[in-house]
């Protein structure tokens, strides 16, 4: 395998009903990984994807997401949502919070475990001076013997 995969991006319609065919896309990119590791990055891309879908042109008809996934190093995969703007907001930062902010405002969630054990995360802006919108990223550990080998350094969609 090579130590650098990236799979092909992917555009939705900004809206929530989109949230089964990411879900679906995931899995089916992922097909033959860690069942535990494809489960984990499908609850996190679904909460990036809803925050997405709020703040893609401002919950306006017309805007979109665009999914990247990608296996930047043998024991890193990488997913990121870019949101198509209009929003003019970044995301607060999770570390931010305190464990008693996290349950108040998450409850006892998975989705808020993960993000406290795992704080490899972050955003930027795309083309601040236009509002292009804000791409968000998560990174999670990956055993790299568990890495299905027939993995290519560019796997398309499908």
């Amino acid at each position: 395998m090579s130590a650098l995969v990236r799979w092909e991006h992917r555009l939705y319609p900004g809206r929530l009903s989109q949230l089964a065919r990411v879900r679906a896309d995931l899995a089916r990119n992922l097909r033959g990984s860690d069942p535990d590791l494809v489960d984990t990055l499908t609850l996190v891309a679904s909460e990036l994807f809803a925050n997405c879908v709020k703040y893609t042109d401002f919950g306006k008809p017309g805007g979109e997401v665009l999914r990247a996934l990608s296996l930047p190093g043998p024991a890193t995969l990488r997913a990121g949502l870019t949101d198509s703007g209009g929003g003019g907001g970044v995301p607060r930062i999770p570390h931010q919070r305190t464990t008693d902010e996290w349950d108040w405002a998450e409850g006892a969630s998975a989705a808020c475990s993960w993000w406290r054990t795992r704080p490899r995360w972050g955003h930027h802006r795309c083309a601040p001076w236009a509002d292009l919108g804000t791409h968000v990223w998560a990174e999670l550990s990956v055993d790299p013997a568990a890495v299905p080998p027939a993995l290519r350094a560019h796997a398309f969609a499908g």
